[in-house]
């Protein structure tokens, strides 16, 4: 007689994302450089760069680097670096979303310190996941259909579940597309 394994949701969503993340993306980054992380693929790319060369008019950044950013959002919204794609992930993410709903100090865009390497991108990309994974997995079953609150704003009421399943779309889709420009990256003279 076999006996079915029977995994819960909690267990099935954290799954996905750290499939994706250890199978796909994280074998992708390997050996990436500060050239392709800074690179942009065309002229006003949005990026992470000094404050006093920010191109953008909502530039955030608590260290010497800000991301760019503008609000209302440019239609259409300027490409973006390998260092932007990663910035929003870590900071937007996985580090201003685990301090919100599991403990630490507060993070956001503009408190954020933004990585001058893509080592130290690499770095913080791995710690900010191990804790937005930790902070997910301490949900339990019963806590992902608990309301998200006010830190949410209009989706306060929404559950934990839809905000897990949020992150990982956005992981998902910002993994594929700083897979696609390390792949443009490494034919950019083929693009000129």
């Amino acid at each position: 007689m076999s006996v079915a394994l029977v995994r819960g949701w909690n267990e099935t969503l954290r799954d996905q994302l750290d499939f994706h993340f250890r199978h796909h993306l994280r074998p992708r980054l390997e050996g990436l450089t500060d050239d392709e992380y800074f690179w942009e693929p065309v002229p006003g790319s949005w990026s992470v760069r000094p404050r006093e060369q920010a191109t953008s008019s909502h530039a955030a950044g608590g260290g010497d680097l800000v991301v760019d950013y503008a609000w209302p959002e440019p239609d259409p919204a300027p490409p973006t670096t390998i260092a932007w794609r990663l910035g929003h992930v870590i900071a937007g993410c996985f580090a201003m979303r685990t301090a919100i709903h599991f403990g630490g100090s507060p993070r956001d865009y503009t408190s954020w310190t933004y990585a001058a390497t893509a080592d130290e991108a690499l770095a913080q990309l791995d710690a900010t996941y191990d804790a937005w994974s930790a902070g997910v997995e301490s949900l339990g079953e019963e806590g992902l259909a608990r309301p998200v609150g006010p830190a949410e704003g209009h989706f306060a009421e929404a559950p934990y579940a839809e905000l897990v399943l949020h992150i990982n779309r956005e992981l998902i889709h910002h993994a594929a597309e700083i897979c696609l420009l390390r792949d443009l990256y490494l034919r950019r003279e083929e693009l000129s």
